[in-house]
């Protein structure tokens, strides 16, 4: 009995103890604060660049993918699709389907080999159901980063650089 009388003043004695030196000092939950500020803001800066790019990425991707679904259609069909680009209202997709919204922030013109640079208006990428597509380059950019979407006229061949 006596041993137990020990071990609970032992334990007493712990918890006094602790209780006053319990949580945490002004100073390190400042400390804390300012770590987490400063890496918080770091992240923001980054998402901030990152966010205008993938809108880029992704706005050549689809277009390309539009493109080559189109030529997939026209050979599948045995008759020719087009896909229209609309500078002026900054929408494209094709014929009978959904059409697509330009972000804002992406900037685009078509160098066509025989009407030079395209920069407003109404331009069509024809795909033929021989596989062929009419060529030209499609260029996107934005503040950052230039992309091109290149049809050969010849294979039929979709590519972004």
């Amino acid at each position: 009995m006596t041993s137990n009388k020990r071990i609970n003043k032992g334990l007493h004695r712990i918890t006094d103890q602790s209780s006053r030196y319990g949580g945490f000092t002004l100073l390190e939950l400042l400390i804390v604060i300012f770590i987490s500020t400063v890496l918080l803001s770091i992240s923001a800066v980054f998402l901030a660049n990152y966010v205008p790019s993938t809108r880029l990425y992704a706005t050549a991707r689809d277009l390309s993918a539009t493109i080559r679904h189109a030529k997939a259609l026209a050979q599948i069909n045995g008759q020719s699709q087009a896909v229209k680009i609309n500078l002026d209202s900054r929408q494209y997709g094709m014929e009978g389907r959904r059409i697509k919204e330009i972000p804002s922030d992406v900037y685009i013109k078509i160098s066509d080999p025989f009407y030079g640079d395209v920069e407003q208006g109404q331009y069509t990428i024809v795909a033929y159901d021989s596989g062929a597509v009419s060529g030209c380059t499609v260029v996107l950019w934005n503040r950052k980063k230039t992309l091109s979407i290149q049809t050969d006229p010849v294979v039929g061949a979709v590519v972004v650089k």
